[in-house]
């Protein structure tokens, strides 16, 4: 329970961690030096200050009650005693009143005190006059005033202390924090480059920071570098086998166009043919134009452009373009995506519907049919490559390899996106949608 909810509570950041780290050290020594400051300056000095001023009280208290034979004697007598020692003597005060403020705490200590250590003592006044402590005590002589200055009772401005200690610990804090977005400025760079790598987009990134922090940098700038020289290098291979695949095929067209029309030779034809068809789509999944650069690109334009060139016997219509902005996509390979998802819409439903969703941190490209659909527990596998659901989608509609939903996961990948499977409210059949963050 207390896990979860520290787990709860813990900030998610790297740099909010790690101010938790800074703050909760500093906020307790910053606890345990008040506390034993309260103890031993508001409260341990203050009593031994006061019970030094009682004892001076007591020999006032003396003077008045054994060495005067009157009244005016006893003060006399008193004054030749607190005049030296600055403490005030009056007769007919008002009555004894015990009183002081709520943040007064070294009041508390010297009340308690001076009620201790002085038998006669009647009320402790710590408000009526600024500066001065009013002692209200019971003489022989009848009630008397005593005034103490308050300096003589506890320390003066010991909150002082407090906020020197208080202002250093919120300005090293301060400064450790700034020191800390510094040194944590190289891993946020770190992250978006690699975040931007996983979207397709290469952006300029040089290791700096700590020791850790440039091993790290360097380490992702090396797994950048080999996938790019692999990307690259199985471009050129596949290249060269479709150029090596291609010519038997051109020189097989060619010579079944010299022999003479029959049914084993239109067959034939169909064979090269769908042998073609089948090389390009291998080729297209291979490939997956991965050294293509992004661009700023419309994504509402750009589908409402699609849509109307690819668009057959208006089988396949124009949903909803909802949103504005451009974004950074890889312009051809989206379209080989969109194209794979409404060519097999038209294949497998008598309608097609195509719509996009442009928000502040995602795009959204949505074709739904009104086809069979897929079954929920299948959505998944049939993103594999080569994958065909018989059961699941006609196959009579038109010759396919199980591609045309690999390379649209694939696309989506590459932007750092995905491919999501459902089932369409409006036409009833498959909804795949592509959603692509910004």
């Amino acid at each position: 329970m207390i896990a979860r909810l520290l787990k709860y509570w813990m900030p998610r950041t790297f740099y909010g961690r790690s101010t938790l780290i800074l703050l909760v050290p500093v906020t307790v020594i910053m606890v345990v030096v008040t506390v034993m400051f309260i103890q031993r300056l508001y409260e341990g000095v203050t009593e031994q200050m006061t019970v030094g001023v009682a004892r001076e009280i007591e020999l006032i208290l003396g003077r008045i009650d054994i060495d005067a034979p009157d009244a005016d004697s006893a003060i006399e007598a008193a004054l030749e005693v607190a005049g030296p020692l600055g403490i005030g003597i009056s007769t007919g005060a008002g009555p004894p009143v015990t009183r002081r403020d709520w943040f007064d705490l070294s009041g508390r200590t010297v009340i308690a005190t001076l009620d201790r250590e002085i038998e006669q003592l009647l009320g402790v006044d710590l408000v009526g006059l600024h500066g001065f402590a009013r002692l209200s005590v019971g003489t022989r002589a009848g009630p008397v005033e005593l005034v103490v200055s308050r300096r003589r009772l506890n320390a003066r401005n010991p909150h002082q202390f407090l906020v020197l200690i208080g202002f250093t610990a919120l300005l090293m804090s301060v400064i450790a924090l700034l020191y800390m977005r510094n040194q944590i400025r190289p891993i946020r760079r770190l992250a978006r480059a690699a975040e931007a790598f996983g979207k397709g987009r290469v952006v300029p990134y040089e290791p700096r920071g700590a020791t850790e922090v440039r091993l790290a940098g360097k380490a992702f700038l090396d797994m950048r570098g080999r996938i790019e020289r692999q990307i690259e290098q199985r471009t050129l291979m596949l290249s060269g086998v479709s150029h090596d695949l291609r010519t038997p095929l051109t020189r097989m067209k060619l010579g079944l166009s010299l022999m003479d029309d029959s049914a084993e030779t239109e067959a034939m034809r169909r064979d090269v043919q769908d042998m073609e068809g089948m090389l390009e789509s291998f080729l297209s999944f291979a490939r997956g134009d991965a050294l293509e650069a992004p661009e700023q690109v419309d994504p509402l334009e750009f589908v409402r452009k699609l849509t109307k060139r690819i668009a057959r016997s208006e089988r396949v219509v124009l949903g909803a373009l909802e949103g504005e902005g451009r974004a950074m996509l890889r312009r051809a390979a989206l379209q080989r995506a969109l194209e794979n998802l409404i060519v097999n819409a038209v294949r497998y439903g008598s309608e097609a519907k195509v719509s996009a969703h442009v928000a502040d941190d995602r795009i959204k490209f949505v074709v739904e049919d009104s086809g069979p659909g897929i079954p929920e527990d299948l959505r998944e596998f049939v993103l594999k490559p080569f994958i065909r659901l018989d059961s699941a989608r006609n196959q009579d509609g038109g010759l396919g390899v199980g591609l045309g939903l690999s390379i649209a996961a694939d696309v989506a990948r590459q932007h750092g996106g995905t491919l999501l499977l459902g089932e369409s409210g409006d036409l009833g059949g498959l909804k795949a949608e592509i959603s692509i963050p910004r």
